[in-house]
């Protein structure tokens, strides 16, 4: 019996070292307990998707729709997250005009060792919004 693996480009083991993070329940429209139609949060998950099929860092950071990210009141809301660096979590993104500067913000994040996304340098969508920068973990 013969196993393949794909293995990715950014680590030896095939797993993405950098990832979006993109909370898929933020902006949700609620009523009796469920969740009416497109929440906000897939719209903007949706149209990362669509702009990062031409993005040149698409294999090496890969996007993550998760369920919640629990900061409802500030969606819509992403993280950037690698080894050995830097946790930054964004949120109040604009889902009809947020995507690109997501994609930008998330290339000067991969670019810099350490992952400083200082204020000057982040694309204007993702200055204001800032709700954690969460430092690495020991190695």
């Amino acid at each position: 019996m013969t196993t393949t693996v794909n293995i990715s480009p950014t680590s030896p083991l095939g797993v993405a070292e950098h990832t979006l993070f993109v909370c898929k329940t933020c902006a949700s429209v609620w009523q009796d307990g469920k969740r009416l139609g497109e929440s906000g949060g897939e719209k903007l998950l949706h149209q990362l998707q669509e702009l990062a099929q031409d993005w040149e860092l698409r294999d090496q950071f890969p996007i993550q729709e998760v369920e919640c990210m629990s900061a409802c009141n500030r969606s819509c809301v992403v993280a950037f997250a690698a080894k050995g660096k830097l946790t930054y979590l964004f949120g109040d993104l604009a889902v009809d005009s947020s995507a690109s500067a997501v994609l930008q913000c998330a290339s000067q994040y991969y670019a810099k060792a350490n992952g400083l996304l200082p204020w000057s340098e982040r694309p204007e969508a993702l200055k204001k919004g800032i709700l954690a920068k969460i430092p690495p973990l020991s190695q």
